[in-house]
C-alpha cells in the first residue's frame, strides 16, 4: 500500500504531493500539474489518498433544523449554515478552516480544481474511504491533523517556527525526513552575520501539509481506531489521525 497526499492548489501554482511507504518512508515528493500527479498516482496498485479540498459543494446540512437541535443551535437562525457539519465540529474546535459554498460558482479555484481532482480519482478507479477497494480517497485538513496531534493550535504555518514545528512532529510520528532540530546547527554568528544561513531539509508549508495529509492516509489504513471522521456522511467528512477529538485547542 502506498499513502499519498495531495495539497491541490489553482492557477499557475501546482499540486504537491507526497508519497510514503508502510514504513514512512518517502517514495516520491514533488509537484506538478492536476493530470501528471494522477498519472503518478494511476501507476499504483494499491493507494490511500488523503486530499486537502472539500469533497463536495455544501448541501445545507447545517441549515436544516434537526441538525441544528443537535447541536444546540437555534433553529430560527442561519448561523454557522454556511459552513458543513464537518467544518462546524473543527471550527467550534478553534480548528479554523474555510467553509464550503453551497454554489460551485463561488467557490474559489483551489476548490474547483480539488472537486476535479476527486473526479480523475474516480476515473481511475479510486472508491471513498472506507471501502474494501485497494484504492481509496478521503478528504483530510493539515492544519487539523497539525492540531490535534499536537493537542493544541501550532504556529503560523508560513512562519519558520510554524515550518520547524510541523517538521518536527512530522519527524517523531516516524515519517522518513529530516529532524527539524539538525537545522540550527546553521545558527552561527558567522552565517547570520554573513548572510549564509541554508535551509536545506527544512520543508516548505506546502510540502509539510502533503507529508501530513499521507501520514493521515496512513493511520486509515493501518490504524483505523486511531483515526476521527468528523462530520456528517452526507455532505462530507474530514479524517484526522486522533481517536477522540478535544472540546476546544488552545
Amino acid at each position: 500500500m502506498i499513502y499519498v497526499g495531495i495539497d491541490p492548489t489553482a492557477g499557475r501554482r501546482p499540486f504537491n504531493y507526497a508519497m510514503l511507504d508502510s514504513r514512512l518512508r518517502i517514495v516520491a515528493e514533488g509537484a506538478g500539474k492536476a493530470d501528471e500527479v494522477i498519472d503518478l498516482i494511476g501507476k499504483q496498485d494499491e493507494v490511500m489518498c488523503a486530499v486537502d479540498a472539500p469533497r463536495m459543494p455544501n448541501i445545507g446540512r447545517m441549515a436544516d433544523a434537526d441538525t441544528r437541535s443537535r447541536f444546540d443551535l437555534p433553529t430560527n437562525s442561519g448561523t454557522w449554515s454556511q459552513y458543513r457539519v464537518c467544518e462546524y465540529e473543527l471550527r467550534r474546535r478553534n480548528i479554523k478552516l474555510y467553509n464550503t459554498p453551497s454554489e460551485v460558482e463561488a467557490a474559489p479555484t483551489w476548490m474547483k480544481a480539488g472537486w476535479k481532482f476527486y473526479d480523475d480519482l474516480r476515473q481511475i478507479g479510486f472508491e471513498s474511504y472506507p471501502s474494501s477497494s485497494k484504492r481509496q480517497f478521503f478528504e483530510v485538513h493539515p492544519h487539523a491533523i497539525f492540531t490535534v496531534l499536537l493537542g493544541r493550535v501550532p504556529y503560523l504555518k508560513d512562519t519558520l517556527e510554524g515550518r520547524l514545528q510541523r517538521q518536527l512532529l512530522l519527524y517523531d510520528e516516524g515519517v522518513n525526513i529530516p529532524d527539524a532540530m539538525d537545522w540550527f546547527e546553521e545558527v552561527t554568528r558567522t552565517h547570520i552575520l554573513r548572510g549564509e544561513i541554508r535551509y536545506n531539509g527544512v520543508r516548505t508549508h506546502d510540502q509539510l501539509d502533503a507529508l501530513a495529509s499521507a501520514l493521515a492516509a496512513f493511520y486509515a489504513h493501518t490504524k483505523p481506531k486511531q483515526i476521527t471522521m468528523v462530520g456528517d456522511v452526507e455532505d462530507g467528512q474530514i479524517v484526522v489521525p486522533i481517536a477522540e477529538l478535544k472540546e476546544k485547542y488552545e
